[in-house]
């Protein structure tokens, strides 16, 4: 009787152990995924194998993660066709990047990641042009490269480019992303259809991919005794490349300097700093800071540019470009004229250690200029402001003539005022 009793008393404390656990376990899933997305599946198929996102209270609204689980569940349940969850859920992933209203950071899925590697490691093959995206998120011409396909097919500044291959691309988001689809193998085609401002109205192209070479540097010796210099882009040995210029040009008897970096979107930080430390005295250059405000700073030495200097800029001079900008402008070494540039003061990494085989672009820190000021978002404003003529402004820099280049001549008459 005793151990009829004793089994009698087990059974009831692991019979109420048991459903103690199970309302526990559909406590919790009712509180995650909402009562209505719980009755919607058979209790059964809450005993298989689950994964789970976990977020802190304070982080996401749990109105939030009921949608969510009942935007699965309508598609799961009453979806026209059956659903690709894990397909979906890789965008979920971009939504959550998207979601920061940062253009410069940006998830790309293993599909994508694959193609961005094996296309930014091996020979630039395109159409030939440099672009961004616009306030719009719309990616715009900022330059058209010489003897390029771009240029024979007649693309000017400023064109959008809305269709890859008759894919509409307005709604990417990611410039990376999108040259992707317009780069290739050389000798193949790409369909391109472009929005010009100016007459608004769509242009349909098709193109032929090709090795572009281009020269990111370039100069000559102006009247007087004016040396110019232009910089397409920061690449990875421009600093090499601008000493050359540079000292080729003193030994012609360069007397004042013109430094042309308009539609120059940017490029390699450390080399921008080299050249910055080539021309400015010893001091701060520029520093980043990160979200504990951790600042990485950059010195230039006591060796400096001694002659009469100016600088043109635009809307099309970014990052980079601004850098070396505001670090002469900062240090009174040389006079800014043009227009305002871009305004993009970000810095970014990318994490490429995901198991799915995607990859993470993101936005790391902010740089400052010498004084301290963070131009992200406000650009850099030229000492004197110089517009283009009208009909110059979709032309690249390098077919404008210099007698017709009202930029350039501004320019070149304040480094005359220095030299006289």
């Amino acid at each position: 009787m005793r151990n009829r009793s004793k089994i009698l008393l087990i059974t009831l404390i692991s019979l109420c152990m048991v459903v103690t656990f199970l309302l526990g376990y559909f406590c919790s899933v009712i509180r995650m995924v909402s009562w209505n997305v719980f009755i919607s599946k058979a209790p059964v198929e809450w005993f298989k194998p689950q994964n789970a996102l976990f977020f802190d209270k304070d982080e996401v609204d749990i109105e939030n993660i009921y949608a969510f689980s009942r935007v699965k569940n309508i598609l799961n349940t009453r979806y026209y066709e059956d659903v690709d969850v894990n397909k979906a859920f890789s965008m979920a992933i971009k939504g959550l990047s998207m979601g920061l209203g940062d253009p410069y950071t940006v998830y790309y899925t293993p599909e994508e990641m694959k193609e961005f590697m094996e296309n930014t490691s091996g020979k630039y093959v395109g159409i030939g042009v440099s672009v961004h995206m616009d306030e719009n998120d719309l990616l715009t011409v900022a330059d058209v490269f010489p003897n390029s396909p771009a240029k024979e097919a007649g693309i000017q500044k400023n064109d959008r480019i809305v269709k890859v291959n008759n894919e509409d691309v307005t709604t990417v988001g990611d410039a990376d992303l999108i040259v992707e689809k317009i780069r290739g193998e050389a000798g193949t085609k790409v369909k391109i259809t472009i929005y010009r401002p100016q007459i608004r109205d769509y242009i349909e192209l098709e193109l032929e991919r090709r090795p572009i070479n281009i020269s990111y540097i370039s100069s000559e010796m102006l009247e007087n005794s004016i040396g110019y210099i232009r910089i397409k882009q920061f690449d990875d040995d421009i600093a090499a490349d601008f000493e050359k210029h540079l000292n080729a040009l003193i030994k012609q008897g360069m007397k004042g300097l013109v430094i042309d970096i308009r539609d120059n979107l940017g490029g390699d930080y450390s080399q921008v700093v080299r050249i910055c430390d080539r021309i400015v005295p010893k001091g701060l250059i520029v520093y980043t800071e990160d979200r504990n405000k951790v600042r990485d700073e950059e010195y230039s030495d006591a060796r400096e540019l001694n002659m009469p200097l100016s600088i043109l800029i635009n809307g099309y001079s970014a990052s980079a470009s601004e850098i070396l900008a505001a670090c002469i402008q900062d240090y009174g070494k040389g006079v800014l004229v043009g227009t305002k540039t871009f305004g993009k003061g970000l810095v970014q990494a990318i994490d490429t250690g995901f198991e799915n085989g995607g990859g993470f672009k993101y936005t790391i820190a902010r740089y400052f200029t010498p004084s301290g000021k963070c131009i992200h978002g406000e650009g850099v404003m030229p000492d004197i402001e110089v517009h283009l003529d009208q009909e110059m402004s979709t032309m690249s820099i390098e077919d404008i003539p210099h007698d017709k280049d009202a930029q350039l001549k501004v320019a070149i008459q304040e480094v005359m005022k220095k030299i006289n």
